[in-house]
């Protein structure tokens, strides 16, 4: 690792007392930016998904809407109509609550996509082994048999084949994209919801009429549409503390435990349906809305984290000349920075207002970086990801140069 990196952007109040090379407030300087040394011999690429794999998981999750589609038309239409509307409004919530620092479109993309393809087809032939291997001959075999497979096979299948997306998340340069416990809450959430898409328009089209299947539609997309998000969400928690810790059994034991928790919930859900309207209902109210609300207010601070994280770490970039005191003034909040985007856009057409918003993602990424680093995660992995941005940003100024001058005076309303 280099030690030039470290001294060069160093968020130590011993290089506080060094002003930066001054410009006036109001000036945005496009190409001042801390010198980190000689490059890296292999710099830190940008996290996406290769684009095969979306297509190949995208076109398996078309297969087998068609083939549900060949089986039963009609009851396939309605479960994709109401399953699709009900499905907006949950990746609504999660876009929302991932707009202090967006997640690469791809990825998201992607965490969907294998929910609804990858996690299914797994969970499909996995279960189907395990049904087949059970006793079902007789009436009261058959019927312990149901009970294993849905309230204990299942939950253990689905969830583990779910949870394999955000392990493949904490592999390679995606660890770089999970920041923030908010980070991980998206990711499962939208595996969770892509899972649920799928498995809602089987369970409705499977109705034995219409009012069959709006009564299971009402049952599954008004009462539970946060269901199988809410049980990957416990394995995105498990995944987010494993990676705070350094040892390895350390991080077995919270991957096990959210793993633990999602198998849990996942089965009383499934075991309390087969078990009568009362109980499922006694189980809805008593502990998955409580746990629901919990993981709402879970969600709603780290999210309000997040904005600490950034502004944390403005003070620094301004020390450093990487942006100027009227930039800090509008980077830590979201309202002024889409008014600054809008203002920039609308002097400088749908060019600058992009390049405006670049950069923006720049210091955000930028911002993350160097958090890891104050906390003590930093490797040589992690300053060479620093490095990176520091030129990334320092390109993003170049192209918004003009547009960010032209916002030298703009000042973000009060409050």
């Amino acid at each position: 690792m280099h030690t030039s990196t470290r001294r060069a952007y160093s968020t130590g109040h011993n290089r506080a007392k060094r002003a930066p090379r001054g410009y006036p407030s109001q000036v945005s300087h496009t190409t001042a930016f801390p010198y980190l040394g000689p490059p890296y011999p292999a710099p830190v690429r940008k996290v996406g998904a290769p684009l095969a794999v979306i297509i190949g998981l995208g076109t398996l999750a078309a297969l087998i809407l068609s083939l549900l589609t060949a089986v039963n038309p009609a009851g396939t239409l309605l479960g994709f109509a109401l399953a699709t509307a009900a499905m907006v409004l949950v990746l609504a919530c999660y876009l929302w609550l991932d707009r202090w620092e967006p997640e690469p479109p791809r990825l998201l993309v992607l965490a969907f996509l294998w929910g609804s393809s990858g996690a299914v087809l797994i969970s499909i032939v996995v279960e189907m082994l395990i049904d087949s291997s059970l006793p079902g001959r007789t009436a009261g075999a058959e019927a312990t048999g149901s009970f294993v497979t849905v309230a204990v096979a299942a939950p253990i299948v689905e969830e583990a084949a779910k949870g394999l997306f955000l392990l493949l998340m904490m592999t390679g340069r995606r660890r770089a994209e999970l920041n923030t416990l908010t980070d991980c809450l998206v990711y499962a959430g939208l595996t969770g919801a892509g899972f649920a898409w799928l498995e809602n328009i089987v369970y409705i089209g499977n109705g034995e009429g219409v009012s069959s299947s709006l009564a299971v539609a009402g049952l599954r997309l008004i009462l539970g549409p946060f269901a199988h998000p809410l049980f990957t969400t416990m394995f995105g928690i498990g995944v987010y503390f494993a990676l705070q810790q350094r040892g390895l059994l350390a991080k077995v034991f919270f991957l096990l435990t959210g793993y633990a928790a999602a198998v849990l919930l996942h089965g009383l859900w499934n075991g309390s349906a087969l078990m009568g309207a009362g109980t499922y209902l006694g189980v809805y109210v008593l502990w998955m809305m409580p746990i629901f609300a919990l993981i709402v207010t879970l969600a709603v601070a780290s999210r309000r984290r997040e904005r600490h994280i950034i502004a944390a770490q403005l003070a620094p970039m301004v020390t450093h000349g990487l942006v100027t005191p009227v930039e800090a003034g509008w980077l830590g909040s979201l309202p002024a920075r889409r008014q600054a985007v809008a203002l920039a856009k609308r002097d400088g057409g749908r060019v600058a207002g992009t390049a405006v918003k670049r950069f923006v993602q720049a210091v955000v990424e930028l911002a993350y970086a160097r958090d890891r680093i104050d906390r003590g995660f930093g490797d040589a992995r992690l300053f060479a990801l620093q490095h990176d941005e520091v030129a990334r940003m320092a390109a993003a100024r170049m192209e918004a140069g003009p547009a960010l001058y032209r916002l030298g005076g703009y000042r973000p309303p009060s409050g």
